[in-house]
């Protein structure tokens, strides 16, 4: 069986040696990564210019393009057999709540599913300078796999894993969770370069979430893993029915 191993913080992101190493007991594990970091990509696809795909050892790729790319290659002839699973992360740094849309991490997994893959998307809740180990992380992403082989997931769909830093000691338990909500506070950040010429960041202060039951949020704050079951059919039905009575007209 051959798990596929991907990312959104490239190759040289430290969890990507660690997952593979815990998730070897398990059966072959193939990496394929950006070659940088491509954080908050989302759904995006090389389309517009070649890519180039390195091989620096057996089993393990880098790719000039997205998390998406690199699930795209690895289920059209990259490698010499199909993948059972697609394991995506581990993440430094969250992806809950509405983070999802613009999670590369999540993307890979995203594609995944639709590829007709069980796939995982998982994250540490870390902030990204802040140094971390993923022994135990990992440790949880192998056990969590096995329960994924074993009993399967819906057809188009995935799980969103996001895991609490906790220097090691173990989580207080695993909540299935919804996602939560965060309250935004992006600004448009105006500076000028040594040429006078303006430039421009996304910035803004740190986000904060809305503590309600049941979520992502609230439970990784409590120190437990968050286990977020998604699906790829974004179809509002009750607004199918809703709008019938609207009586449009071509």
């Amino acid at each position: 069986m051959l798990i596929l191993l991907t990312n959104d913080d490239g190759i040289q992101a430290p969890a990507l040696r660690v997952l593979r190493e815990a998730l070897s007991a398990l059966g072959r594990v193939v990496t394929v990564v950006p070659d940088r970091d491509q954080s908050a990509t989302s759904h995006s696809l090389t389309l517009y210019r070649p890519f180039r795909i390195e091989q620096p050892e057996p089993d393990v790729f880098a790719l000039d393009g997205t998390p998406t790319d690199c699930v795209v290659v690895a289920t059209h002839g990259l490698l010499d057999e199909p993948p059972a699973l697609v394991v995506s992360g581990i993440n430094h740094g969250p992806n809950m709540g509405e983070d999802v849309f613009y999670s590369g991490t999540v993307a890979a997994a995203i594609e995944g599913a639709l590829q007709g893959l069980p796939s995982l998307a998982l994250s540490l809740v870390a902030r990204r300078a802040q140094e971390v180990s993923f022994e135990y992380p990992a440790r949880f992403t192998r056990g969590l796999v096995e329960a994924v082989l074993a009993r399967g997931l819906a057809p188009k769909s995935l799980l969103n894993v996001n895991l609490p830093w906790t220097a090691g000691e173990p989580y207080r338990g695993v909540r299935i969770t919804k996602l939560g909500r965060r309250v935004y506070r992006d600004a448009l950040i105006e500076k000028t370069d040594p040429r006078g010429r303006p430039y421009y960041w996304i910035g803004g202060d740190e986000p904060v979430w809305e503590r309600e039951e049941d979520t992502d949020f609230l439970a990784v704050s409590e120190g437990y893993a968050s286990v977020t079951p998604l699906m790829l059919d974004l179809t509002d039905y009750r607004s199918i029915v809703d709008m019938t009575a609207w009586d449009l007209k071509p």
